[in-house]
């Protein structure tokens, strides 16, 4: 436990890099294992609790894949349009022309999906036959298996379907119900504790000296979209035993996340409070913005401590709170959508940090041999706006550009990655 004085005389001389204190914050926190049973209607962007395999093919019947004539390939052999081949139709006296079995020298009328009467083991696609009375002339011959698909053809009766973890789309759920499935045992949705923290913060018509809170809104609902429930807590003061009751009152959650007073002056007491309840892991990370983040535990429940300013805040959820989420709650950690882009303007950043620059995108055309009509060029422009309080800089952002710890900054004219970080993942 560290004194209050000394974490504030101390400061940040020593950052802990990126990857090291998000590897430190996943090692003390435990995936849940709480599951439920629900109908497909209910499990869309949920993660499998169970492996899953087909109970059934589908197709559980061989069909035609063409409209055309069910036959046996043999009683084609030799068919050319100077010499068809005559086969008797079939004249279906059953409910379908399914149930009317394919004789030798016969044929019956089949349609595309329809199931291969008994019998058949071959479609004549109809624009190589003719009927003529009651007999159907075979212009093409055809070979065992010809335009027929198979039992289980699209997938095999007990076929694996999905692992342990999958992350459940919509394109999932009709596989699940084609295979006989109503209903499948996911993971529940992580739980957090989401707590706004500090006496500026009001909600509406700030007067002078007060700030309207946001930072609680936008991870709340990031929780959201990362797959989480989110409990929006009102605002707690800067006051040690309002926070310490705040936090405990959330270690029933999966993950408690507080916003505001993480750094180490006098009025950040939140890293003092989680340290006195649990353990601080890290205080002070090598990025930028948003360095003052600290990560913790209180009774197994990890807890992330962002920073007050809106972007540090956003800047932090994504690196430590994202990956928190899909550790716990056994969700599916898909990158970010990204594109490559040529700088409009140098990126500047300090060695031994990594840092985000919020970009815009626009698609220059060539006005050489193509007219000019066809865009050839992603352009990333750094946003003129580039402190951790302008929140604006992120929501009129198309993304961001990571500069690596081991690189000082980016030129002018070079090809970077821009990661669509607001995307749903």
């Amino acid at each position: 436990m560290t004194n209050a004085h000394d974490r504030q005389t101390a400061g940040f001389k020593e950052r802990t890099r990126v990857a090291d204190a998000r590897e430190t914050l996943l090692a003390a926190a435990t995936p849940h294992q709480r599951t439920d049973t629900l109908p497909l209607g209910r499990v869309d962007g949920r993660s499998l609790a169970e492996a899953v395999t087909a109970p059934n093919p589908v197709p559980n019947y061989d069909r035609a894949a063409m409209d055309g004539w069910a036959v046996r390939a043999e009683d084609t052999f030799g068919a050319s349009d100077r010499s068809p081949s005559i086969l008797r139709v079939a004249v279906s006296e059953a409910e379908s022309d399914a149930d009317t079995a394919v004789e030798p020298g016969s044929a019956v009328r089949v349609h595309t999906g329809s199931e291969l009467p008994p019998g058949a083991d071959a479609v004549v696609m109809v624009e190589h036959a003719d009927v003529v009375g009651s007999e159907l002339e075979v212009f093409d011959a055809v070979t065992e298996g010809e335009n027929v698909g198979d039992a289980g053809e699209d997938v095999a009766e007990g076929q694996k379907l999905f692992d342990i973890g999958h992350e459940l789309r919509p394109s999932d759920l009709g596989l699940l119900k084609s295979v006989g499935r109503d209903e499948v045992t996911v993971y529940d949705r992580p739980t957090v504790g989401v707590i706004p923290t500090g006496e500026e913060l009001v909600q509406s018509d700030p007067e002078p000296g007060e700030v309207v809170e946001t930072n609680g809104l936008t991870v709340s609902r990031l929780v959201h979209r990362w797959g989480g429930v989110a409990t929006y807590r009102n605002v707690v003061t800067d006051d040690p035993a309002a926070l310490r009751a705040a936090v405990q009152r959330d270690l029933t959650k999966d993950v408690i996340v507080t916003t505001g007073g993480s750094s180490v002056g006098e009025r950040d007491l939140i890293p003092e409070v989680v340290d006195e309840l649990g353990e601080i892991l890290v205080h002070g990370v090598a990025l930028k913005p948003g360095h003052p983040v600290a990560l913790g535990v209180v009774e197994n429940t990890p807890v992330v401590m962002l920073p007050g300013y809106p972007v540090a805040c956003i800047v932090n959820a994504v690196q430590f709170l994202r990956p928190l989420l899909k550790h716990v709650g056994h969700l599916d950690g898909r990158p970010y959508p990204s594109v490559e882009a040529r700088l409009e303007r140098k990126i500047p950043s300090e060695p031994g940090v990594r840092t985000f620059a919020r970009v815009r995108l626009r698609e220059e055309n060539d006005e050489g041999d193509n007219g000019g009509n066809d865009p050839v060029e992603r352009i990333a422009e750094p946003t003129r706006a580039s402190g951790s309080g302008v929140l604006s800089s992120v929501a009129l952002a198309d993304g961001w550009v990571a500069v690596p710890e081991e690189t000082e900054g980016y030129a002018k004219g070079e090809t970077v990655t821009v990661e669509g970080w607001e995307w749903s993942a």
